[in-house]
């Protein structure tokens, strides 16, 4: 199985992922005038100011909702495993990901604000949705649909809950071995994955404002208290914080770690962690209410600098600075050794180590909890992400009882990550991504070129606050954009 998901990941993730994902966000940056940096104090404004209405959730909350899926285990076992295996030079390629990134998270975002609908009293969005509308392949549409689905509610929440797992286990010990139909299972993942299952099975059954009402008090909160343990470790390390950067930049392009290792596990992992390009983030983009399609992509380009340059960054710091890493070479080969060789790099594990290095007695409890905050409300959103994809694909196919066999899929897939070994689980996750960040992207590209109503929303907003406009308004057809019913109907009211 471990084979065979490799081969997959190879094909997947060749140089051409690779190097799409750098490419289109280079891209879209150029197009928006770079409007990640054009703009930043703009993100700001519209991040507390915002409302929520019958229908939406307010900026904020999307924000929150967008943020448990970014913010998860990626940002620390996924860092973990960039530096593990491409060396501390992919922590650079992640930086680079995560700037271009925020122009096409922008783009995406605004996409699924222009193109949403009100489906069974809430506003639903994202690629299958914009995808259709704009290039009138609704099959194409219900592929990413579909791949949406498949990664959402079978492949990626598995990540989330084997770090969990792992976590709890190096903190409080495997306790007693239970002989189970699919091998020896440790005491504590068992009782972990079943309180996982039940708190979350309450949660999902209760609906998207009950999602967004969970994140956004817990979001905020267990980001700030991760990153001010973090700077509690620069700070008292901060002399070597100058080296710590200078080995990360001369990494980044010297063969030590292999230059396409470095840039290959700093673009997947990055991918991975911010969501830029990969089609998850417009999904809760879409459920906003706003006043402009461009004010919540703004608020979601500002989520990416959140997620990577803040907490992806506190991480690597910790990790680099204390030491607490392998990087694996070719086979069984160490390029550089640090830590015990059966120390998985696919896990919490080398983050854990480095905190409790600093803070003995207080790292592995502390990671194990962040994680379970962290990657408890990325299950949540995964979640969300895939039921609205079930809602555009029954506005095809009549299907009953959909929902429900996807949250037995979903709570099913969350036990089995747990309980089963971080290799394969990252594995699965990572194709997952992949194809959707490979449908996503040439669907955005292809968009481009059929009407840039990304580009035409932005131009209007900045003319608008040019204006010094107190209320934002948005007239579809008066830009050209075609098929932006929501917004249509709203303006004929």
């Amino acid at each position: 199985m471990q084979e065979f998901v490799n081969f997959l990941n190879g094909i997947i993730w060749s140089p051409a992922l690779i190097y799409l994902c750098l490419a289109a966000g280079l891209f879209y940056s150029i197009q928006t005038r770079f409007v990640q940096v054009r703009l930043f104090h703009e993100m700001w404004l519209l991040l507390i100011s915002g409302k929520k209405s019958d229908h939406g959730i307010s900026s904020f909350q999307a924000l929150a909702v967008s943020l448990s899926g970014r913010v998860g285990t990626g940002n620390i076992a996924g860092v973990a495993a960039a530096i593990g295996f491409g060396g501390p030079g992919a922590v650079f390629w992640m930086w680079v990901v995560a700037f271009l990134g925020a122009a096409t998270a922008y783009t995406e975002s605004t996409l699924a604000q222009i193109y949403k609908e009100v489906d069974d009293g809430q506003y639903r969005g994202g690629p299958a949705y914009y995808i259709e509308k704009v290039t009138g392949q609704k099959w194409y549409a219900i592929i990413f649909a579909i791949a949406t689905i498949a990664a959402c509610g079978f492949l990626l929440p598995g990540i989330q809950s084997n770090s969990i797992g792992n976590a709890v286990e190096l903190a409080f010990g495997p306790g007693e071995l239970i002989d189970t139909g699919i091998g020896l299972i440790s005491a504590t993942k068992i009782m972990t994955a079943s309180g996982l299952v039940l708190i979350l099975g309450f949660i999902i059954f209760g609906g998207v404002k009950r999602i967004a009402s969970f994140t956004q008090f817990v979001v905020p909160f267990m980001a700030l208290a991760y990153i001010i343990i973090a700077c509690v470790i620069i700070a008292l390390h901060i002399n070597e914080l100058p080296a710590v950067f200078a080995m990360i930049i001369g990494d980044a392009f010297t063969p030590m770690a292999g230059f396409g290792a470095a840039i290959g596990w700093g673009v997947k992992r990055g991918v991975y962690s911010n969501e830029a390009g990969q089609g998850t983030g417009p999904h809760a983009a879409a459920a906003a209410e706003v006043e402009h399609p461009a004010q919540q992509g703004l608020v979601q380009a500002f989520s990416v600098y959140i997620d990577t340059l803040f907490v992806c960054s506190a991480t690597a710091f910790v990790i680099l600075i204390t030491g607490a890493y392998n990087v694996h070479g070719m086979g069984e080969s160490f390029l550089v050794q640090n830590v015990a060789a059966d120390i998985a790099a696919n896990s919490p594990a080398f983050t854990q180590m480095a905190v409790e290095r600093v803070l003995p007695g207080v790292g592995k409890p502390f990671i194990a909890l962040a994680l379970f905050f962290f990657s408890f409300t990325t299950i949540l959103a995964y979640y969300y992400i895939a039921e609205t994809n079930v809602a555009y694909i029954r506005r095809t196919l009549k299907m009953t009882n959909f929902t429900f066999i996807l949250k037995i899929v979903l709570m099913a897939a969350t036990f089995y990550g747990t309980i089963k070994t971080a290799n394969l689980a990252w594995g699965l996750g990572d194709i997952g991504v992949g194809v959707m960040a490979w449908l996503n992207i040439i669907g955005l590209l292809i968009i481009f070129f059929m009407g840039k109503p990304a580009l035409k929303a932005l131009k209007d907003y900045e003319q608008q606050r040019k204006m010094k406009k107190e209320k934002y308004s948005f007239d579809p057809l008066k830009l050209g954009i075609k098929n932006a019913t929501f917004w249509e109907d709203k303006i004929k009211k």
